[in-house]
């Protein structure tokens, strides 16, 4: 049976979210100290039974600030749910990161009784039916995987008590909201409901208008914001010339953590297979990977085994790893709302970091759509050895005032400072790092709760 706690004060900024003492003894051991501001203003609402709508960029604290009030409804509780049952249903986009936050439920509610599940599609249905049939408390899915089951007669939702659709904007760049709207049709009218989104284009906007009740309205950071402390670069270069300008970057030591962005899966695996031949640790992640690659290659990046990720948009999708120190759009995006989630994955739990651009002559029309989405120029890079003047004029491009500062890889014969490409003093540098030697240009600061404990990374 759950039962009621009472509510204890955390010292340092959690005072006023009366949360109950499972939970903040939890968030103690996991050594974080202060909310962020999204779960300051979220968690207040949600453990008043609010519907809410909030617009933050991943990396936010977004599911500490929905886990933890879901967790406190849950020791309300006097029974278990029944056989298919489901109480709290999350649903995200992407397999990784549903399995994220289903650690992050574990982590958060080690010390409560619940019952929990995560269901996704490319792995076998078999144990998702065995344990959806006992219940659960909190569920954590996959738009198609979920749809299936249901049509299976494997899960009910008719029992739901709260529903949070994360990602919502990803949801709708990877053609899930036809999904979604079937899966909100299916739940209580009386559900309370938590939409989370980094963008907020005019489907999203209709789909809140349609599903959430009144709801409180909270935005960390204007819609398509980048993040503050990314230092952003664009480095014009000819197509041909882009492997050996990303081989120059690597060769700084201080570029010891990289994602590297593809536009397709056959540039991801080009660019890992030559960075590989380079003896430059490296995997590659898409579509076509089956999830047990997936999760290795993220596996090694994160444990420092390997130093470069390549991925396409897709499959980053809720891709949340400490310490990358170097975001690399070897392609840049054709929509401007991915370039934000793209260097979104540096400079993450107040650490600081860079993000460099790879701009060819036929992709000076996705710079300008991204510049007039972010509101600001990107920083021109001119100081490598692969620099073309002749795309940057045709661009138009404005350095912002810093166009020629250092801060690229001197390329090819030349010579280097060991610091050109290192991210600002004072962020948090994550451990094991990638590279024992890299000068230490992440220093350790007072840990801030975020979204995922270090066990769920």
């Amino acid at each position: 049976m759950l039962t009621q706690s009472t509510p204890v004060t955390i010292p340092g900024g959690f005072d006023t979210l009366n949360l109950i003492s499972p939970i903040c003894r939890a968030v103690n051991e996991e050594k974080y100290t202060s909310p962020t501001p999204i779960q300051t203003e979220a968690i207040p609402h949600l453990l008043q039974g609010r519907d809410l709508l909030g617009c933050a960029q991943t990396g936010t604290g977004k599911t500490a600030a929905f886990a933890l009030p879901i967790l406190q409804r849950l020791a309300e509780y006097k029974d278990r749910p029944r056989s298919k049952e489901v109480r709290s249903l999350i649903l995200t986009p992407t397999r990784e990161l549903a399995m994220q936050i289903e650690e992050s439920f574990r982590v958060y509610g080690r010390y409560m009784k619940f019952n929990q599940a995560v269901v996704f599609g490319g792995v076998s249905i078999k144990n998702q039916i065995r344990a959806l049939s006992r219940g659960v408390d909190v569920l954590v899915a996959t738009p198609g995987r979920l749809l299936d089951l249901y049509n299976q007669g494997c899960l009910r939702m008719d029992k739901v008590d709260v529903f949070v659709l994360d990602e919502a904007d990803q949801m709708l760049d990877m053609g899930f909201l036809p999904d979604v709207k079937k899966i909100f049709n299916e739940i209580p009218k009386t559900s309370q409901t938590v939409l989370f989104s980094a963008t907020l284009p005019t489907e999203i906007v209709r789909l809140t208008q349609n599903f959430l009740k009144d709801p409180i309205k909270i935005s960390v950071a204007p819609p398509s914001s980048t993040v503050e402390k990314v230092d952003q670069r664009i480095m014009f270069v000819d197509r041909d010339n882009k492997s050996a300008l990303l081989e120059s970057i690597l060769e700084d030591e201080s570029v010891y953590r990289v994602l590297v962005f593809t536009r397709t899966k056959h540039g991801a695996n080009r660019v890992a297979k030559n960075l590989s031949k380079k003896r430059i640790r490296t995997e590659a992640i898409h579509g076509n990977k089956s999830q047990a690659a997936r999760m290795q290659a993220l596996n090694k990046f994160r444990s420092g085994h390997v130093r470069v990720l390549v991925a396409t948009d897709v499959a980053s999708r809720g891709l949340d790893v400490d310490g990358i120190t170097h975001v690399i759009n070897y392609e840049l995006p054709k929509e401007a709302e991915s370039y934000v989630h793209r260097i979104g994955r540096t400079a993450r739990a107040g650490a600081t970091g860079i993000a460099l651009s790879f701009c060819d002559s036929e992709e000076r029309g996705y710079l300008r759509g991204i510049e007039r989405t972010i509101n600001q120029s990107v920083t021109v890079d001119k100081d490598h050895a692969y620099h073309s003047e002749s795309i940057a004029t045709k661009s138009s491009h404005r350095s912002g005032g810093n166009g020629g500062r250092r801060g690229a890889g001197a390329g090819a014969g030349g010579k280097r400072n060991g610091t050109r490409f290192s991210a600002k003093p004072g962020g948090r540098r994550s451990s094991p790092r990638a590279n024992p030697s890299a000068p230490s240009g992440f220093a350790k600061k007072t840990k801030s709760f975020h979204a995922k404990p270090r066990s769920a990374r």
